[in-house]
C-alpha cells in the first residue's frame, strides 16, 4: 500500500477499552495486486493513550517475500476531562523494488510530529471524530511543515457494520519527474473503510485508499481492496 514516500495515519477508533487486531488486505488498484497486512495496537491508560500500528506489503513487482515494511507509534497525553490533548508521533519505514529495469532498496523519510489532538465521541462509544493540527518536521526534507488529520468511526445496526477511516493533508515537496525541482507542495491522503461485522472477533471489508500528489504518482488515484480483519 505504501512506497517511498513518507507519512501515512492509518486507522484506528477511539474506544474504552484496550483494542488489537491484524488485517490483511487484497490490493485490486491499477498495477497493483498484492497482499498487505497490517497490525494495529491501541491502548488508553490515565495519562492518555497509545497507538501503533504496522505495515507490511508483500511480493510486489518481482519481490518474494515482504518488500515493505513501515510502521508509526503515536502517543496522546491527557488526564484531565477536557478533550484535548498533547500528541506526539512517529512515523518511518523501509523496502526493496525489484523489476527487470530496477532493483535497489529504499527508505521512508522519518518523521516527528507533534500537536493537539481534539476528541468527540458519543456516550455508547457508536460514533466518534478526532481532529488534529501537527506540526511535522521530516528527516533530509523539511524542517518546518504541517499536517491536519481527520480520524473517524461509525457503528450501525448493532454493530454489525462499521464505517471509519481517516485524512491527512500535509505539506511535502515531490520532485515527480526526477528533473532536481519540486513540482508540488501538499499532498492529501485517505482511507475510508467499511467492515461488516460477523461477531466480536472477525470482519470482512474493504478500504479505498484516495490520493492527491502522494508518491510515486501525481494527480489523483484511487486504489481499492477487500480484506479480513481480527480482533484480539
Amino acid at each position: 500500500m505504501k512506497k517511498n514516500y513518507t507519512s501515512v495515519i492509518l486507522l484506528f477508533a477511539i474506544i474504552p477499552v484496550f483494542s488489537q487486531n491484524i488485517q490483511l488486505h487484497y490490493d485490486m488498484g491499477k498495477d497493483r495486486g498484492y497482499l498487505t497486512s497490517t497490525i494495529e495496537m491501541f491502548k488508553p491508560d490515565n495519562y492518555g493513550s497509545t497507538f501503533f500500528f504496522i505495515d507490511m506489503d508483500y511480493n510486489v513487482d518481482d519481490i518474494k517475500g515482504i518488500s515493505m515494511a513501515y510502521w508509526e507509534i503515536a502517543r496522546d497525553l491527557g488526564w484531565w476531562e477536557f478533550p484535548l490533548t498533547f500528541h506526539v508521533e512517529y512515523n518511518g519505514g523501509l523496502g526493496q523494488i525489484a523489476t527487470p529495469d530496477v532493483n535497489q532498496a529504499y527508505t521512508i523519510n522519518d518523521c516527528w510530529l507533534t500537536g493537539l489532538a481534539y476528541s468527540w465521541n458519543t456516550e455508547n462509544f457508536s460514533r466518534g471524530l478526532t481532529l488534529q493540527a501537527l506540526y511535522k518536521y521530516i528527516r533530509d526534507k523539511h524542517n518546518m511543515s504541517f499536517q491536519l488529520t481527520g480520524i473517524w468511526y461509525m457503528h450501525f445496526f448493532n454493530n454489525k457494520l462499521s464505517f471509519m477511516g481517516y485524512a491527512d493533508f500535509w505539506r511535502e515537496e515531490y520532485d515527480f519527474d526526477y528533473d532536481g525541482t519540486a513540482d508540488n507542495d501538499f499532498v492529501f491522503q485517505a482511507e475510508p473503510q467499511l467492515w461488516f461485522n460477523f461477531n466480536e472477533h472477525f470482519s470482512a471489508g474493504s478500504e479505498v485508499e484516495l490520493a492527491y500528489n502522494f508518491l510515486p504518482f501525481k494527480g489523483f488515484r484511487v486504489y481499492p481492496t477487500i480484506g479480513l480483519k481480527y480482533k484480539f
